[in-house]
């Protein structure tokens, strides 16, 4: 068995690549504690998780720094790949895909929704020139898109996976419903018609940004309603800004709620 095969993260094991907002933590040029903070779990990148299938490795979300969180934690595989959303810090490491057809001797398989399809088409695409595409060992993301829509449960990786309709101010992302687990990042409100979606849900990933109200993303009080209306079992906030210091704000959370942080490993019972 090589490395590369040897690096999966055990099956049901959700691996947190990163858990900062579209600026990341530290934030350029900024001096504050957490920003300036030497405790590894106030260091975010971008948001992304891996979790493990049935039959591979899913990845949800892109980040920029998506090479430096898959080499920190060691994961030589992704089978495939899911967009919540078509913004630059969930997008926007899209390039450093290009690797896994060449060890997987496929294309690799995404599944996006249209608005995220027509932003992949227009920022990459190289990756869809055939020209391009006859350069071997890697030398263009070799994709093939499946697209999806709010609701319409598909397959993959042994599993079935529900897409959610959230509001993310006056855009729109999709959560992720995966047996007892859910992922909903990037996301404000979640309409009427997404809520029995997250019914009996036991972990759920929740983006929560800061104390003060934010235009397109829950802030903690909001979050704290989600999980007080849905009861999972335990929930992690990510997508967490530089207002929120771990230590401080962990010691703020009722039970059963907890700050993630980039590297948190945690089985998912699917």
């Amino acid at each position: 068995m090589t490395d590369y095969e040897a690096n999966h993260p055990d099956r049901g094991q959700l691996v947190f690549l990163g858990t900062g907002t579209s600026h990341g933590v530290p934030v350029i040029g900024c001096p504050c504690p957490v920003c300036t903070s030497e405790l590894p779990e106030n260091q975010r990148t971008r948001s992304s998780v891996v979790l493990a299938l049935p039959e591979g490795n899913l990845l949800i979300d892109t980040a920029p720094e998506l090479r430096l969180q898959l080499v920190r934690e060691r994961i030589g595989r992704i089978d495939a790949v899911c967009y919540t959303h078509e913004h630059a810090d969930h997008l926007n490491g899209l390039d450093d895909l290009r690797i896994f057809p060449y060890f997987l001797k496929h294309d690799l398989p995404v599944y996006c929704d249209e608005t995220v399809e027509r932003r992949i088409r227009t920022v990459f695409d190289y990756a869809f020139n055939p020209a391009f595409r006859k350069i071997p060992a890697g030398g263009v993301p070799r994709l093939e898109l499946h697209r999806i829509e709010p609701y319409r449960p598909f397959e993959v990786l042994g599993a079935t996976i529900v897409p959610i309709r959230q509001l993310h101010g006056r855009f729109e992302t999709l959560g992720f419903r995966i047996g007892p687990f859910a992922y909903c990042t990037d996301v404000k409100k979640i309409p009427p018609e997404s809520q029995p979606y997250l019914e009996g849900v036991e972990t759920l990933v929740l983006g929560c940004l800061r104390h003060e109200p934010h235009e397109t993303h829950m802030n903690l009080e909001e979050a704290l309603e989600v999980v007080d209306r849905f009861r999972p079992k335990r929930t992690f906030f990510t997508h967490i800004s530089h207002r929120f210091e771990h230590r401080r704000i962990s010691r703020e959370l009722p039970t059963g709620v907890e700050l993630a942080y980039d590297g948190l490993r945690v089985d998912v019972d699917l």
